[in-house]
């Protein structure tokens, strides 16, 4: 028979082969997709785009010629135009211009290819939103893209781009704007235009300098500079007036820039420069910091206007030329981070900064009482008519307004401490390093004032209502104790920012920590949890840190690629198999990019 049809060249075996070479798509796929509009090909080894694909909303479906009484639901006349296409983690070198065959296309993610140029027909899809062209070969970005008016994403990190064009200013609604890791030298004035622009990443490239047009960017939160060779940044960035988060780390600083008008920065870091002074012009309009990295600089001294700074939470001093500090550092309430190692401190002595933040502040504060020899005698009545003077911290209760009982290995808190507290408007209760196995029923003397409450390394089991009451809080530290579940009851603590659940027995992401809408740090390390409801997480739309390291995560949904929100997001010692190890070492973007990547259609 075959050779009847095919004559003597005819392939033995021609009936059982496909008539083409080029790749295909399960038919199941590409009928899902007419329905949802979404297409996911992401990690199938593709070398090029089957054609079926680009002509998905031309071609009518096989199974009309096949069965004409089909329902409603399968009218192929009735399908949804392709709106997301994600092409990520294949082996593609090219994209075809048949890609102009989708012009409904909202987010075309090609990540990780080996694509050395784009089609020009790209230029075509102008209701793309969200493009993500990162890790591949291109060396330019074309002029076609500027095109895309309606664009609020565009990744091109992990390129081999010498040069933004001027035209990338015509991208007026972009959002989100990362070519970190390509080899620019220089970027235009052009970004000034880009108005609604919220975060730029520019690390890892070449820069020597910024052009002074990029403080007309008004709306930008997040400026990272990380890896350069700059030697300054221009003044005018200090005109940036929505600035959050700003990194200058690795680069040729000889100096800190002053920004009067960011009022809103919250995190400076600029580890690893040549930074050699640090004055009170620096800090004095930093209202809102809470994090300040100056690791690996030359500074010799800190400006006592540093004590201003009431908000700061993390103050990284690591390997400078720090000789004497101010001891009142003691008293910022906030500071729970205080890293000093590597100066040659002459006050301070080694095992003490072994010890931690903690006991640094407690020592720092020991030190101002010791030179406080002129204190009011009003002040030193008080000390010493308190009944409890012998186990509270009189200058931390009436200073600092922070109640400390730690470190007493006691099974219950004497009635004496909550009695000396009296009217005073504590805002801070640590009662961690005890033996307690339930929380102090008098904490709810301070309901009306408490933000901050420390109950870690204890014995507790179980949280009582009494800890509930406390509507103010915004920080609990619960790490190292027994506990297996959190009461419902919880959900009235609507002002919580960070939780600390790390060392407990938890089995159960617990229930209630989806109902924290303000909640924006998360340590649940260390625990033996096993699953976690990723669109609920998602729904957290401040939470930045999530810790899950060292539990039992079989699983980790492509959901929590969602999760926009997050910068830190550790996953390690989990007993999944993706991510893999290499891409939870990239860090937190590598991680959300694998696992968006990931979601299915």
């Amino acid at each position: 028979m075959s050779r009847q049809r095919g004559g003597r060249f005819a392939k033995p075996r021609a009936g059982f082969q496909p008539d083409s070479q080029q790749p295909t798509v399960a038919a199941g796929l590409i009928k899902t997709a007419r329905k949802s509009g979404q297409l996911n090909l992401s990690n199938r080894g593709l070398t090029e785009v089957p054609q079926s694909v680009w002509r998905i909303n031309v071609d009518p479906p096989e199974e009309q010629n096949v069965n004409v009484s089909f329902g409603a639901s399968d009218c192929w006349w009735e399908q949804t135009d392709l709106t997301k296409l994600i092409l990520a983690s294949n082996r593609l070198q090219c994209l075809s211009e048949d890609i102009q065959l989708l012009p409904a296309l909202t987010v075309l993610d090609v990540h990780d290819n080996q694509l050395t140029s784009l089609p020009r027909a790209i230029g075509t899809l102008v209701n793309l939103q969200k493009l993500h062209i990162s890790h591949n070969k291109l060396k330019e970005m074309p002029e076609e893209l500027w095109s895309l008016k309606h664009l609020k994403s565009l990744h091109f990190q992990h390129n081999e781009v010498e040069q933004v064009p001027d035209g990338v200013g015509q991208l007026v609604h972009l959002e989100e704007l990362d070519v970190s890791n390509n080899q620019l030298s220089s970027v235009p004035s052009s970004l000034s235009e880009l108005t609604s622009l919220l975060r730029l990443n520019l690390a890892n490239n070449k820069l020597r300098n910024l052009p002074p047009e990029i403080s007309r960017m008004s709306s930008l939160k997040l400026l990272d500079l990380t890896r350069n060779q700059l030697e300054s940044v221009p003044p005018e960035l200090a005109k940036m007036v929505s600035l959050e988060q700003l990194y200058l780390r690795h680069n040729k600083l000889r100096g800190l820039p002053e920004l009067p008008s960011c009022q809103f920065l919250k995190e400076l870091h600029v580890g690893n420069n040549q930074i050699e002074y640090l004055g009170p012009e620096h800090l004095k309009n930093l209202s809102a910091i809470s994090v300040i990295e100056l690791r690996d600089n030359k500074l010799k001294s800190l400006p006592d206007e540093i004590l201003l700074l009431q908000g700061l939470e993390r103050l990284d001093l690591t390997n400078n030329d720090i000789s004497s500090l101010p001891y009142a550092l003691g008293n910022l309430p906030k500071l729970k981070s205080l890293l000093l190692e590597g100066n040659p401190l002459r006050s301070i002595r080694r095992d003490i900064l072994n010890r931690g933040t903690q006991e640094l502040l407690k020592y720092l504060r020991g030190r101002i009482q010791e030179e406080s020899n002129d204190q009011s005698v009003g002040s030193t009545m008080t000390a010493m008519t308190l009944p409890s003077e012998s186990i509270v911290d009189t200058y931390s209760l009436g200073t600092l307004k922070v109640l400390q009982y730690s470190d007493r290995k006691a099974t219950a808190v004497p009635p004496d401490v909550f009695d000396a507290v009296g009217e005073i408007a504590i805002t801070t209760a640590n009662f961690s390093k005890n033996l307690l196995t339930e929380v102090p029923s008098r904490i709810t003397d301070f309901k009306n004032t408490v933000t901050d409450v420390n109950l870690g390394f204890n014995k507790l089991a179980s949280l009582s209502s009494e800890l509930c009451a406390l509507q103010r809080l915004t920080h609990l530290d619960l790490r190292n104790n027994l506990l297996a579940s959190l009461p419902v009851e919880m959900k009235s603590l609507q002002r919580l920012q960070t939780i600390i659940l790390s060392f407990n027995r938890f089995k159960e992401f617990p229930e209630v920590l989806y109902h924290f809408p303000a909640l924006e740090t998360l340590l649940l390390g260390n625990n033996q949890v096993g699953s976690i409801d990723a669109p609920r997480l998602a729904s957290l739309d401040r939470l930045t840190t999530l810790d899950l390291t060292n539990n039992d995560l079989l699983h980790v949904p492509p959901e929590l690629g969602m999760c926009g929100s997050l910068r830190n997001l550790l996953l390690d010692g989990n007993r999944f198999r993706t991510p893999r190890a290499a891409i939870l070492a990239k860090g937190t973007a590598a991680i959300l990019e694998y696992l968006q990547s990931r979601i299915p259609t």
